[in-house]
């Protein structure tokens, strides 16, 4: 916007288009996507694998384009090898006695950044890289203290928003040779990214209780594998507190395509 003018958009609304497609259509209700539903076009077509707003207006996308031609549950797109198949975990950790005392005693909206950030986890994510070794493996997060934290402890690569875009493209393209085994990201990966060789993703924090970035997380996980093998979902979470909560809530979304998660004690990870 140029004082206080949408100039792109006006060069858009010019012409009267055949076909528009929206990409991600799940976003379209936001205010600043919304207004290209405005734009004249005798088609519309959207396409999202992920139709689920933690605000609840996914109807609006609706009758802002027009009703559901097409869903398929991801469960038969995997049976019939378009993505490649995916185990989920879900990993608990107890806090220790004295951080449960920190906890207990915080104010409501400080409870789940401690509960999510709680020192146990970058351990817990050096269990899971050992179980697999020389495997493409992304540790995704939400608060950037946490992801740096971690960065520093496996010796893997930092992406952030504050990364250069230049800087991002090296990363992502030296991944994908096998360069770099183990990538540390934060949400700026939930979106628009290719990376078809991660088999392991470890997620240890995310945006609260959203359904739509626990999906998304793991679609970065979903591209066929050369090799036939599944894929590996894990999720860090502190038992007894609200971290745990949101993963149920998180999980939802992908409990309703027909996945499941394996739960599995911190303290048995080297056996299971």
């Amino acid at each position: 916007r140029r004082k206080g003018v949408y100039t792109h958009l006006e060069l858009l609304d010019a012409h009267d288009w055949g076909l528009v497609l929206y990409d991600e259509v799940h976003l379209l209700p936001a205010p600043i996507f919304r207004m290209t539903a405005d734009l004249q076009a005798r088609r519309r077509l959207g396409l999202t694998a992920t139709l689920v707003r933690e605000d609840g207006r996914e109807d609006e996308v609706f009758s802002l384009i027009g009703p559901k031609r097409y869903d398929a549950p991801w469960k038969d797109i995997e049976s019939q090898g378009w993505i490649a198949p995916a185990e989920c975990h879900e990993v608990r950790l107890t806090l220790p006695e004295r951080d449960r005392m920190v906890y207990g005693t915080a104010e409501p909206e400080d409870r789940y950044r401690l509960a999510a950030t709680a020192a146990g986890k970058s351990a817990v994510v050096r269990q899971i890289l050992g179980k697999h070794p020389g495997e493409q493996t992304l540790v995704i997060g939400q608060y950037l203290d946490q992801l740096e934290e971690l960065a520093e402890a496996l010796h893997a690569p930092l992406i952030t928003g504050q990364t250069t875009v230049k800087e991002r493209q090296r990363l992502f393209a030296d991944f994908r040779t096998g360069s770099i085994p183990v990538l540390v990201v934060s949400k700026v990966a939930n979106f628009s990214i290719d990376l078809p060789e991660a088999s392991v993703a470890i997620q240890v924090s995310g945006s609260f209780g959203s359904r739509q970035e626990e999906a998304q997380r793991l679609g970065r996980l979903m591209r066929p594998k050369a090799d036939g093998k599944s894929a590996h979902f894990y999720t860090v979470v502190t038992r007894d507190t609200v971290d745990q909560e949101f993963a149920a809530h998180r999980q939802r979304f992908l409990a309703e395509q027909g996945y499941t998660y394996t739960i599995v004690d911190a303290e048995d990870l080297t056996s299971a």
